[in-house]
């Protein structure tokens, strides 16, 4: 078990929480996005908890890269918030679980537990309500049909007048992430600037500022 979280305080709460627990290891611990990615694939733990948010990133970027390191590393994603597009983002990620802080300490024993044994904490009614929001919408411009579901909803934010930094939060991935996505949206359009992106996105989509 690793523990990712930026407060020092919820991080021993936690590790004593699970190390009571009498069948749980605690391997390593981390308040560092950037620290955890590089010491996680090296520990191999059964399952990593991966705080949402964090100064210098997100839990979420956290699981994809540990996962596509070493797949059998189980991610489970700690958060304050509830919101369809963190729920989507972890679930992009490869996420075994999404959990909220306010959760009984027995729960996320449990949750850890089940987790560790392959199971998935990702409830399925969400889980197939969030895709259907993706998938859905309006029926896909024809100058839109080589993004993909990614890109495209960057460029949607684009339109909305969204900073690469504000698209980044809303996305949980990292800001130079989101420039890469950009820029690949705009040589798909063959476009130059971000503007001619916006302007397009609100006349193809009905995107308004």
């Amino acid at each position: 078990m690793f523990l990712l979280d930026d407060h020092e305080v919820v991080r021993r709460g936690l590790a004593d929480l699970l190390t009571n627990s009498g069948d749980i290891e605690v391997v390593g611990e981390s308040g560092s996005a950037q620290e955890a990615a590089r010491r996680i694939p090296a520990l191999r733990p059964d399952v990593a908890i991966l705080d949402a948010r964090l100064p210098d990133g997100n839990g979420i970027d956290v699981c994809r890269d540990i996962r596509a390191v070493d797949s059998s590393i189980k991610g489970l994603i700690l958060t304050s918030y509830e919101d369809d597009e963190a729920l989507f983002a972890a679930i992009m990620a490869g996420a075994s679980g999404y959990v909220l802080k306010q959760i009984r300490g027995t729960d996320l024993v449990d949750a850890v537990r089940r987790v560790a044994a392959g199971q998935s904490l990702l409830d399925p009614a969400i889980t197939t309500r969030v895709l259907d929001r993706i998938r859905s919408g309006v029926e896909q411009p024809r100058e839109l049909e080589s993004l993909t579901e990614q890109e495209r909803r960057i460029l949607e934010y684009v339109a909305e007048g969204l900073t690469n930094r504000e698209i980044a939060g809303k996305m949980f991935l990292a800001e130079k992430t989101v420039k890469n996505y950009v820029s690949s949206v705009l040589a798909k359009l063959g476009l130059e600037r971000r503007t001619q992106a916006a302007v397009l996105a609100t006349r193809l989509l009905g995107k308004s500022h």
